[in-house]
């Protein structure tokens, strides 16, 4: 593993332990999208199907199960033990838009047609735009909790990562996956605004608020 890849990962899981502990220690899912993280819980589904069938590493496994136990722990605390915090009237993005396409996809460009296959390439094409509900419930609010941001600039710091951990293994491995590669800059580019915003107004102690 290269140093891109582990910090990718590192980003990834604090975005998740931020989203965890805002909902817990706030007693509230206000500004998260409940939408987004359904789509997340059924990337890391359809994605980990092979957990008890292929092993790679202790490392690998125990990831795959944090992501599986993280995504459906939120939507639980979304849904069930805080629903009455949860914004149902901000969080309206049709993900039908998201989910037609996506399976469309994974069923015409994969890297083999088999059943394990296309889910995985689903779960890749549905990651890179499992985000746009939460983005969406921004632009509609015209703002976000601090803490929301960090969680949203650590989640697309991931995704940039990665493409570096891409670049990293072109180069030293001679491997390259076009599907990855495509979604993974496609998500990136749907966070560009966000991280303009978060540089200049968060970082700088500012609250997270769209232009008027």
């Amino acid at each position: 593993m290269n140093i891109f890849r582990l910090i990718g990962d590192l980003s990834h899981l604090f975005a998740i332990l931020i989203l965890l502990l805002k909902i817990w220690k706030t007693r509230s899912c206000a500004g998260i999208s409940g939408r987004s993280q359904i789509l997340f819980a059924l990337v890391f589904a359809t994605r980990y199907l092979d957990l008890f069938t292929h092993f790679i590493s202790l490392y690998n496994t125990l990831m795959k199960i944090f992501y599986l136990c993280s995504s459906f722990g939120t939507i639980y605390l979304m849904y069930v033990k805080f629903k009455a915090t949860y914004d149902r009237n901000h969080d309206t993005f049709r993900v039908e838009f998201l989910l037609i396409p996506v399976a469309i996809l994974s069923l015409i460009f994969n890297h083999e047609f088999d059943v394990l296959e296309i889910l995985w390439t689903f779960s890749i094409y549905l990651e890179s735009v499992a985000i746009l509900p939460q983005l969406f419930m921004v632009s509609k609010t015209g703002e976000a909790e601090s803490i929301t941001s960090h969680y949203l600039f650590a989640l697309g710091a991931y995704r940039g990562l990665y493409i570096l951990n891409w670049i990293y293994r072109y180069y030293t491995e001679g491997f390259f996956d076009l599907i990855a590669v495509i979604a993974g800059i496609v998500q990136t580019v749907l966070y560009c605004d966000f991280f303009y915003l978060y540089i200049t107004k968060v970082l700088k102690g500012q609250k997270f608020s769209l232009p008027a």
